[in-house]
């Protein structure tokens, strides 16, 4: 038995010149999965019942970008650059093919990672995330600001108000994933820095400006899931993905917000394995 993701040790590998900090849980052997997360996300902002849940049957490999959290250099200003990094973070870790999921800005990198070299990735998760040059993802700045200000105005975790709902069931959930990131006690991660936030988002920005890519290109099972209700990466975003990328499944959760797979963390982990052993 591996250590719950709440208490798997930090990893250190270097790769493409720069240092990376990881944890890994689950049983060893078989293709990784390996997870990518969110603007400004560090390795304690990944949920640990989602994590756990997935690493019941498969080898989960949690990763920080670089120049966030403790891994060393500086934050890439492009999803390019960040693809470019996971790619060379597999193939360093030694692993030939991968599963890849990837939640909000880790969903953008995932796809361009696919993108830039389909055999290393086996099948795709894609949550809360959208395609280059989608609906309203260059206004993600002025979607969140105001509700990062009434996070701190409020004392509460601005998450509270950018991945979830403000009906009961969405504040419940808001309040029950944000207790779950705190349950780590011994050798958090480092918090993010304000240059590798403001750098991350100009790259969100910068993908929501760029052409479309032509995800017909994209021939490996993947699975789309968000809530209704997305107001950081529009919920036609994932529709979109779903409907461009040839075969893809869509899971869509009802009075759910950006953080739709946190909230339905139960249905989205035997959905995701399933998905996973199809």
């Amino acid at each position: 038995m591996t250590p719950p993701f709440i208490e798997a040790p930090n990893r250190v590998i270097t790769a493409a010149g720069s240092r990376f900090v990881y944890r890994e849980v689950g049983p060893r052997g078989g293709k990784p999965l390996v997870l990518l997360n969110h603007w400004g996300a560090v390795l304690d902002n990944f949920d640990p019942r989602i994590i756990d849940g997935l690493a019941t049957r498969h080898h989960v490999i949690a990763v920080d970008y670089r120049g966030v959290g403790a891994s060393g250099g500086l934050a890439p200003l492009t999803i390019d650059e960040m693809a470019r990094d996971v790619i060379a973070l597999i193939r360093t870790l030694g692993h030939p093919t991968v599963d890849l999921m990837g939640f909000s800005l880790g969903g953008m990198v995932a796809q361009d990672v696919v993108l830039k070299a389909p055999d290393l990735v086996r099948k795709l998760i894609l949550t809360g995330t959208g395609p280059a040059g989608g609906e309203g993802i260059s206004k993600v700045g002025a979607v969140s600001w105001p509700l990062i200000l009434k996070g701190l105005f409020t004392f509460r975790d601005p998450k509270t108000y950018l991945f979830f709902t403000t009906s009961a069931n969405g504040r419940s959930a808001a309040k029950a994933f944000i207790a779950r990131t705190k349950e780590r006690k011994v050798g958090r991660d480092k918090s993010p820095t304000l240059r590798a936030f403001l750098h991350q988002l100009k790259a969100i920005h910068a993908w929501g400006r760029q052409s479309p890519q032509d995800l017909t290109r994209i021939r490996i099972p993947v699975l789309v899931a968000n809530g209704e209700n997305d107001i950081m990466v529009p919920t036609p975003n994932s529709h979109d993905l779903a409907r461009r990328i040839p075969g893809a499944e869509l899971v869509i959760y009802p009075d759910a917000g950006h953080g739709g797979i946190f909230q339905y963390h139960m249905q989205f982990v035997p959905t995701a394995l399933a998905f996973l052993a199809a």
